[in-house]
């Protein structure tokens, strides 16, 4: 995950003045042989958060899970990009990459085929959650990797004691290092995804502007009804994510006034629109917040966070049509 920032952007990601930032350059525990830097990389931006006590107030952990049934959402590209922009904002965040395919892995540029241990080992095998886990150059952020060997992970857990419980059991022993545990879920309805929903407290649906995806979305919601009647499990959120919008297209309106009309208490404000930009950065792995800052799609990431978590985000106002 190869990342640099501008002056002009590091000082705005910190809220300094171009001011402020050359006397933190002068510190002499960030100063560098080599004087102040033309960009900086999320180690400078880890470092001169803790010298400089840039860190937002610390909040209590919430585990949120990305996931539809329905495939081709943009699902793993939105939520790298969202919990990847949470670190970067000064949050302590953990990616948890669910799906054998390890997209969320790749999108962040790590090979899970070359990963000592996944989630697989942590919840078949018992190997301790903080062994599986890569801690990144960004010291906020850390990612549990996935690979082609979770491809056989719901008929591993099949006849354990206990199954549906072994994600929400292994995460509990990193409640105290994170405020949000991000997980990204494969389109599929098995005993992970039904672990997942499990040791979530928040939902989020990212759904295309297209009447296909309604039926992936009744098919999840009724999963949710089943899991509090059989296990008296209930989410604490439940947010739809409409993703991947253009206005301009009249099967996107009807589709967006259609999910108001139907989910009218679960669908967000906050629209991500149509970017190519998201393939892009996913292409060269790098979250969209550091691939392209200023883009509409990372702009929009920022008031999917604004909306979600009620943090201020730049760009967290802009109005989309």
């Amino acid at each position: 995950m190869e990342i640099l920032y501008g002056r002009d952007q590091f000082a705005r990601i910190l809220g300094l003045t171009e001011r402020r930032l050359a006397e933190a350059d002068a510190l002499p525990e960030l100063t560098s042989p080599d004087g102040a830097p033309d960009a900086y990389s999320p180690r400078h931006l880890s470092a001169y958060r803790a010298t400089l006590g840039r860190r937002p107030l610390r909040r209590r952990l919430r585990r949120q899970l990305f996931l539809n049934f329905k495939g081709g959402t943009g699902k793993t590209s939105l939520s790298v990009a969202y919990a990847y922009r949470l670190a970067e904002m000064g949050h302590r965040v953990l990616l948890v990459d669910l799906d054998s395919q390890g997209h969320a892995t790749r999108h962040l540029g790590y090979e899970g085929e070359q990963c000592e241990h996944t989630l697989y080992d942590v919840l078949i095998k018992r190997v301790p959650l903080d062994q599986a886990v890569i801690d990144t150059p960004l010291s906020e952020f850390d990612l549990v990797p996935a690979n082609l060997g979770m491809s056989t992970i719901d008929m591993a857990l099949m006849p354990m004691a206990g199954r549906e419980y072994k994600l929400q059991r292994a995460l509990a022993a990193a409640s105290e290092d994170y405020e949000f545990i991000v997980l990204d879920a494969p389109p599929s309805l098995g005993l992970l995804n039904l672990n997942a929903l499990i040791a979530a407290d928040d939902l989020l649906v990212p759904v295309l502007p297209d009447f296909l995806s309604f039926h992936g979305l009744k098919l999840l919601f009724e999963t949710i009804a089943e899991l509090e009647a059989d296990l008296g499990h209930s989410l604490e959120r439940i947010h739809i994510v409409l993703n991947q919008y253009s206005p301009t297209t009249r099967i996107a309106r009807e589709a967006r006034r259609a999910l108001e009309t139907h989910y009218p208490q679960f669908l967000l404000g906050s629209i991500v629109r149509q970017s190519t930009l998201f393939a892009q950065a996913s292409s060269d792995g790098v979250p969209i917040c550091a691939f392209a800052p200023g883009s509409r799609g990372a702009r929009d990431v920022d008031a999917l966070i604004s909306e979600v978590v009620g943090a201020p985000a730049e760009g967290a106002k802009e109005r989309i049509a």
